[in-house]
């Protein structure tokens, strides 16, 4: 037999969460052709003997869409053992864009350092797909570029022009080989939307056997409506549904009934599953706490809008994401460049600091950042690892990033994005060796094998004959994150080595500078 590749005498956890076995893989061009013992020799022979070899690891919930095509790298990614992600999340997105002024705001990474040439999902996939990712990318089309491309940030539900406008750029997507649809009601840009217009976009989501992934309306106290709601809008078009991040920030008993929503739904044969990142903190805009009224706005209009007494009045009683928690005790602001001695202090203690209150302090830093062009972030503190373990333990969860693809180098150094660097191996670390709810083989089958059979992705998730040669070896007992809550921006450790689609990424450790990932399209 005559091979590219062989990866001998590892620990092979095929990814189906079956008990792992030593033996040899076998590849040549770009797929598994042979598993156990392997003869002849291959063309790049590797020496796995005391390492873990397994299917690469998905990422159900990345928002890499911008950071992907400015830098295909993807080093906190690959250096972790993913090697497909799946973009398009939480509403957010690079395409449709019909006003790119608007469109930028909920594209995360966006740095204003390169253009967004492309307006629709061929245009974008094309591009993404001509800078040769280093991983896989499965794409959503995100409900929040629907809405700004037919409605602005139009706080109310869309009428008859705008949905089925929106119903045709949906359907457009679909046919240009997205995955599903997305929505992030929490956002400014999706408040206004009702469960009936996202209800008839979802019908042309089941007619199509995609996916539908949500970030919720409500994730603080009013979570277990918002959860039921999903269940309900999927069940009623007929789609799958994929709850994002689903644990709330209310504490364990709201997230354990909405856990309990998720296996009533599956009791009576609703195809539900829900993913979560992996870190104590949620992460998002600080401008997110503005109302769409504000957002919608041109830079100018908003900083004088928010220097007006009355319209922060009206802001203050406004509940949005970074607001909803009721303390800002729990709110950090990250590393910015707009007050970077305000960075990693809580705002109650920048309120103090100022003289103020931590309201007024978070409203005259969106005014300054404005003023910058800047878009600084906040950490929401919201979990517990104990609670985090509940959460992963259920067979339903798998875990995810939620984050953008980065690197310590080249375009964007220096930038951050919790989970970016440490999700899958925290979890790795987390669920196996420190918490010991889960075998090696379990894991991985949560990384890899399920987030595929929820993705519909059949040539993948698995070590078996015929799959595409996503494949990665690590030590199972250095396995772990370097990156800390403020310093996250630190590649993982113990991945040794990465293949995509039959390429070696990643060989001891150390990146090849060779990248194979494909844009992978649905077919219908």
């Amino acid at each position: 037999m005559s091979l590219d590749i062989a990866l001998r005498n590892g620990e092979v956890c095929d990814g189906t969460g079956g008990r792992a076995s030593v033996c040899d893989v076998g590849i040549s061009d770009g797929t598994i052709v042979a598993v156990g013992r392997v003869e002849g020799r291959a063309a790049m022979e590797i020496d796995c003997r005391g390492l873990v070899v397994a299917p690469g690891f998905i990422d159900i919930h990345s928002h890499s869409d911008y950071t992907l095509v400015a830098d295909p790298r993807a080093l906190s990614a690959i250096h972790q053992g993913v090697t497909t992600e799946v973009i398009g999340n939480c509403g957010h997105g690079c395409f449709p864009i019909r006003d790119q002024n608007l469109a930028k705001r909920i594209v995360y990474g966006y740095d204003g350092k390169m253009p967004l040439p492309w307006r629709g999902p061929g245009e974008y996939l094309a591009d993404l797909e001509a800078s040769r990712p280093a991983v896989n990318v499965v794409s959503l089309v995100p409900n929040g570029q629907l809405r700004l491309a037919t409605m602005g940030f139009a706080d109310r539900p869309a009428d008859q022009n705008a949905l089925s406008e929106m119903k045709k750029l949906l359907a457009e997507g679909l046919e240009a080989g997205c995955w599903g649809y997305s929505t992030g009601l929490e956002y400014a840009s999706e408040q206004g939307a009702d469960e009936n217009e996202i209800t008839e976009l979802c019908r042309i989501v089941g007619k199509a056997g995609a996916l539908y992934a949500t970030h919720t309306r409500n994730r603080d106290e009013g979570a277990v409506e918002t959860v039921a709601e999903a269940i309900r809008t999927a069940r009623n078009a007929g789609a799958q549904l994929q709850i994002s991040h689903l644990m709330p920030r209310g504490g364990r008993e709201v997230t354990m009934r909405c856990m309990d929503l998720v296996d009533e739904a599956r009791a009576k044969g609703d195809p539900v599953w829900f993913d979560m990142h992996t870190r104590l903190y949620g992460f998002t805009f600080l401008s997110a706490m503005l109302p769409p009224w504000v957002v919608m706005e041109p830079p100018d209009r908003q900083v004088a809008m928010l220097g007006d007494p009355d319209i922060r009045a009206r802001i203050r009683s406004h509940r949005s994401i970074v607001t909803g928690m009721n303390d800002w005790s729990l709110v950090y602001l990250t590393d910015n460049d707009t007050r970077p001695d305000l960075s990693r202090k809580a705002f109650s203690e920048i309120g103090e600091r100022l003289d103020q209150d931590p309201f007024d302090s978070a409203i005259d830093i969106i005014v300054d950042s404005i003023k910058d062009g800047q878009s600084p972030m906040v950490l929401l503190r919201s979990y517990t690892e104990d609670l985090q373990a509940e959460v992963f333990s259920h067979h339903d969860c798998v875990p995810a990033s939620d984050a953008a693809t980065l690197g310590p180098d080249g375009p964007f150094a220096g930038s951050a994005f919790m989970g970016a660097y440490t999700w899958a191996a925290w979890f790795y670390r987390f669920m196996v060796r420190d918490r010991a709810l889960m075998t090696p083989a379990e894991a991985i089958h949560r990384l890899a094998g399920k987030p595929a059979r929820i993705l519909g992705l059949t040539d993948r998730g698995t070590i078996e004959v015929g799959k595409k040669a996503d494949v990665v070896a690590f030590d199972a007992e250095a396995f772990e994150e370097r990156g800390t809550t403020f310093e996250p921006s630190q590649l993982a450790f113990g991945m040794r080595h990465v293949i995509v689609n039959g390429v070696a990424t990643l060989l001891d450790g150390v990146t090849t500078e060779m990248r194979a990932g494909a844009v992978l399209r649905r077919s219908h």
